[in-house]
């Protein structure tokens, strides 16, 4: 038995394996455990259950980076962070999917997020109780609430001594990051003459060195990849962790369907690497994957007798997907701001974040400082705003005098909200994904509800608001969990209620999106999931 993690003090252990080796791969002898996809969930779950000494196998599509070679500072060559793949979008709303809500890689889109680490309140898993929208989840915020105390401290996040929203008010493991940039000191200033609560956001940051990693230098490129190592990803901690433990990555494999038996059972997956095709044999196989790829994997992967996709007897695969919205407000001021300084998010206020019948909507919001680098504000204000050429340029010479503000707000769950299969397929021969999204009455009354709220703080702190760039983040939803096989495709555990050894895990899950990041969330299921797994397993009831 293993006694204790073993210490990486970077990945480069690993860059031997960058590229596997899968022509002198044995595959007679199968694996414990197959995960599709290396990212929040998938990071976690490797390591849980290699440290449980179970043979694992991570496969994960894009490849294993290296973040002292393969990271820059450069917000263009960095949108290969995020999953660029074709797929073709929908409804009202169309959703811009890439880099703001994928990723590609080993890591997923923990190499690319802000590292804002919230968890979710009570009354986001009872929504249809508390305030007669969307769905309750089969879990409470106490069955998840020693998960978020156990990723928290191992992880290192770092918070304010007293957080005023929710069940957890701190402290958190490490201190608040300091300093702030002043991107954040201006939202706060807002807040504060508005009588607005607003604290120093609780990071999956280093602000002390841990586990022999730096401490963040504010270089200020989390959404291009932490060259320096000090936010965390599954890439530079979880993932080397489960290596250690003798889980195998294979990276740049592209999983292109799960295999099931005459019983209805899996029995592992196919995938191809530079243009061969191989085969992975487990008794259980996780799908840890996108929003997007994980039902659509399922759907494609229907046979003779699953003829409408894996888990999908409820008819709920790839359904109730729902992004945060996620708009953004520019506002001019007279001093320097300059965005690109500092971590992106080092403020925010759940002021908002509770229902309030009296607003006119269900449900709420967070609102974030959030810094934007040139190019990001130079693409989001000419195609949402229509600016081009000499104006365009005009306005991003005053770049450094801009602030931003930007929006988490809850979207509540929808069955016409979902992923399909287009006619149309990609290079290995699944169908594309089309994804169809339109927002609701009540999503669009708390957006303008949010957005009134952000001109007041920006105005509150002696700027002028200019741009409203209308956006998106953090999608979730589209195989739901749920207590009733009818309408949902898991049960609490992301166990498949039509398929005992097929799980899935990561934010596919969500029942609702709540009004908060899911990083910590995800995190936390994965290692309630984990530890079922080894219960069974050891009980030989999966």
């Amino acid at each position: 038995m293993h006694n204790q993690d073993p210490v990486f003090h970077n990945i480069d252990h690993v860059a031997g394996r960058r590229r596997p080796d899968l022509q002198h791969r044995k595959y007679t002898d199968g694996a414990d455990i197959c995960i599709v996809g290396a990212g929040a969930a998938g990071g976690v779950l490797a390591y849980e259950l290699s440290k449980a000494s179970l043979n694992v196998v991570v496969i994960e599509a894009g490849p294993f980076w290296n973040p002292q070679t393969d990271f820059a500072s450069d917000e263009l060559s960095m949108q290969q962070l995020g999953w660029q793949d074709t797929r073709i979008v929908s409804g009202s709303n169309p959703l811009t999917l890439g880099h703001n809500n994928s990723g590609r890689g080993v890591g997923g889109g923990t190499t690319h997020f802000t590292g804002v680490f919230l968890r979710f309140h009570e009354d986001d898993f009872r929504t249809k109780t508390m305030d007669g929208v969307g769905e309750d989840w089969p879990v409470a915020y106490e069955d998840l609430e020693p998960y978020y105390d156990k990723i928290e401290k191992e992880i290192a996040v770092s918070g304010p001594k007293h957080f005023p929203w929710g069940p957890f008010q701190g402290p958190y493991p490490y201190p608040e990051r300091e300093p702030i940039s002043a991107n954040a000191q201006l939202f706060q200033l807002g807040c504060e003459k508005l009588g607005i609560r607003s604290v120093v956001a609780p990071l999956a940051i280093n602000s002390a060195p841990f586990d022999g990693r730096p401490p963040c230098i504010n270089r200020g490129f989390c959404n291009q990849g932490c060259l320096p190592n000090a936010k965390f990803s599954t890439l530079v901690h979880h993932i080397p962790k489960a290596i250690g433990f003798g889980a195998e990555v294979l990276s740049d494999c592209m999983v292109t369907q799960i295999l099931t038996n005459n019983d209805g059972r899996v029995t592992g997956v196919t995938f191809v690497h530079d243009g061969q095709t191989y085969q992975q044999t487990a008794r259980v196989v996780i799908l840890a994957s996108f929003v997007i790829e994980t039902p659509r994997l399922l759907l494609h992967s229907a046979n003779a007798k699953f003829p409408n996709g894996l888990a999908n007897s409820s008819g709920w695969v790839g359904k109730a997907i729902m992004p945060h919205s996620s708009h953004d407000l520019y506002g001019r001021f007279n001093e320097e701001v300059r965005l690109y300084k500092g971590t992106p998010v080092l403020a925010l206020t759940q002021e908002f974040y509770q229902s309030d019948p009296s607003r006119g909507f269900a449900r709420g919001y967070t609102l974030s400082a959030h810094g934007s680098r040139p190019v990001e504000m130079a693409k989001g204000i000419s195609k949402k705003l229509k600016l081009w050429g000499p104006t365009l340029r005009n306005k991003m010479l005053d770049y450094n005098f801009y602030g931003r503000i930007t929006l988490v707000g809850e979207v509540l769950p929808d069955d016409k909200n979902c992923v399909t299969l287009a006619d149309e397929k990609d290079e290995y021969g699944i169908q594309l994904a089309d994804v169809s999204f339109s927002y609701g009455t009540n999503d669009k009354a708390l957006i303008a509800h949010a957005v009134e709220k952000m001109h007041e703080i920006i105005t509150a702190a002696g700027g002028t608001p200019e741009f409203l760039v209308e956006d998106t983040a953090h999608l979730m939803g589209g195989c739901r969990m749920g207590n009733d096989p009818a309408s949902s495709v898991t049960n609490s555990f992301g166990q498949t209620h039509d398929i005992p050894n097929l799980f899935i895990s990561g934010a596919s899950l969500f029942v609702t999106s709540s009004g908060a990041n899911p990083t910590n969330t995800v995190m936390a299921l994965a290692a309630r999931t984990a530890d079922y797994i080894k219960d069974t397993l050891n009980q030989r009831s999966i």
